[in-house]
């Protein structure tokens, strides 16, 4: 096989994200004709079909969907190519600019990140952070970096879990799950139960089941913060982790599921090409000082109430 040249690998990641040759062709400025051309020698050199055409445009096909996601991550190693040269060679440190793309669930993406964000761009103003909520459901976060939308991401980890081939994973952090319900309840036990999708049932599925006392949720909603605003309101109690509880409205109290309460991890998700650039490293070793200044209401042994909205 012919190795495809970076302007075709832009060509398809452009026809892909467009959903179309002549979409994509005003976006690269080239003609149409040019990019059907581009796309057709690509895929004689792969030697598969990469786009499936049709009237309603250009859909990637399984081989498309490969040839693509290495294509975003090649480009990406390029984009940062010569600065790691130029450091690797003894120059000056050149100031970190550019995008640095990041896939988060929800609670660590508004809980989390903030604060590490702040940092990194404080040490480096050109670096433009652009963080994507992503639900940890089927290939979550990890799906993200893979197809090459998302430089890093932060993810649940599974304890044992190997992570997926060409992907590396690194620990930040164990959170512990607690009850959450409304304030002046007195039976919160006794309350039903309101879940959400996402909740990550694999990592408390053992302590789940030893819990005789746990009904089966009665409403179940796409977000958790949303789980904790129906509790807010009185309508049942919720088994969360600390980070959903840290944007927990007013009216919620937190209740300590010891002594061996369920936990879960949390850490991050990138590939070892791009755990050796600058703008990963970078954004790996703030998440690594973040894991000794979190502040969360599940931290609280006894039942605490949560004070005032800081939700998301």
């Amino acid at each position: 096989m012919t190795d495809l040249a970076p302007q075709e690998l832009r060509v398809l990641v452009a026809v892909d994200r467009e959903r179309g040759f002549t979409a994509a062709a005003d976006r690269l400025g080239l003609t149409q004709s040019a990019v059907s051309h581009t796309v057709r020698g690509c895929e004689r050199k792969v030697g598969a079909v990469l786009f499936d055409r049709g009237r309603y445009g250009a859909r990637p096909t399984p081989a498309g969907e490969r040839v693509v996601a290495h294509a975003r991550q090649i480009l990406r190693l390029l984009e940062s190519m010569g600065a790691e040269a130029r450091a690797a060679a003894g120059g000056e440190p050149e100031e970190l600019s550019g995008p640095l793309r990041i896939a988060a669930f929800r609670s660590a993406a508004a809980h989390l990140l903030p604060a590490v964000l702040e940092r990194l761009t404080a040490r480096h103003p050109r670096l433009t952070p652009q963080v994507r909520i992503v639900r940890e459901i089927g290939r979550g976060t990890a799906g993200e970096v893979a197809d090459g939308h998302a430089d890093l991401g932060i993810a649940t980890l599974s304890p044992g879990t190997e992570p997926a081939a060409g992907l590396l994973v690194g620990e930040l952090f164990e959170e512990t799950y607690a009850l959450a319900h409304p304030v002046g309840h007195p039976d919160p036990r006794g309350l039903p139960l309101i879940d959400w999708d996402e909740n990550c049932g694999s990592y408390t599925r053992r302590w789940w089941s030893e819990q005789d006392w746990l009904p089966k949720a009665t409403i179940t909603a796409e977000d958790d913060s949303v789980v904790l605003s129906m509790v807010a309101q009185g309508m049942g109690m919720a088994i969360v982790p600390e980070l959903t509880l840290a944007g927990a409205p007013s009216g919620i109290a937190v209740a300590s599921l010891a002594p061996r309460p369920p936990t879960r991890g949390v850490g991050y998700v990138t590939t070892p090409a791009l755990a050796r650039t600058r703008e990963v490293r970078e954004l790996i070793r703030e998440l690594r000082a973040a894991r000794s200044d979190r502040s969360v209401p599940a931290q609280a042994g006894a039942d605490a109430a949560v004070a005032a909205p800081t939700g998301p």
